[in-house]
C-alpha cells in the first residue's frame, strides 16, 4: 500500500476549513499582523480590503486570518497581489486561492508549493500556472 497522497484541488469538496488550517500551518490574526508590521488595526483592513493580503476564517471562532507565508519582513509580499488577481479571474474564492497557493507541486522552481516558489522569485512560473487555471 503506497504512502503517498495525492495532491487536492481548490476545486475539491472534501477540503473544508480544518484542511485549509492545517495546509497553511502558520496564521496570524488581524491584531497579530498589525502589531507583527507596527500598523494600526484599520490599516490591516485595508491591506485585506485592497487585496494585498487574503485571509480566511480559521481556528474553532473562525477568526479572521492571514497566512504567515503571505509576508516578508516589510509586509505582504509585492508579488501575491497580481496573483491574487489571477486567481480570483479564474472565479476561486480567497479559501481556494489560498489552498492553491499552498497546495503542493513538485514540478515548481523554487519550492514544493507556489508561495514558496513566490518567495524564491519564481513569481512569472506561478503567475502563468495561475493564468492555466483561468482558462
Amino acid at each position: 500500500m503506497s504512502t503517498e497522497q495525492t495532491p487536492r484541488t481548490p476545486s475539491d469538496p472534501s477540503v473544508g476549513s480544518t484542511d485549509l488550517e492545517t495546509l497553511v500551518g502558520e496564521w496570524l490574526t488581524v491584531p497579530d499582523l498589525a502589531e507583527r508590521l507596527g500598523i494600526r488595526l484599520t490599516d490591516v483592513r485595508r491591506l485585506l480590503e485592497d487585496r494585498d493580503l487574503l485571509a480566511a476564517r480559521v481556528g474553532e471562532r473562525r477568526v479572521i486570518s492571514v497566512p504567515a507565508a503571505f509576508l516578508d519582513e516589510e509586509g505582504p509580499l509585492p508579488a501575491l497581489r497580481g496573483t491574487f488577481t489571477v486567481l480570483a479571474d479564474a472565479r476561486m474564492s480567497d479559501d481556494e486561492i489560498i489552498e492553491w497557493l499552498f497546495t503542493r507541486d513538485e514540478t515548481l522552481p523554487g519550492g514544493p508549493t507556489p508561495v514558496e516558489a513566490i518567495r524564491a522569485g519564481f513569481k512569472t512560473e506561478v503567475r502563468r500556472r495561475a493564468m492555466e487555471e483561468a482558462l
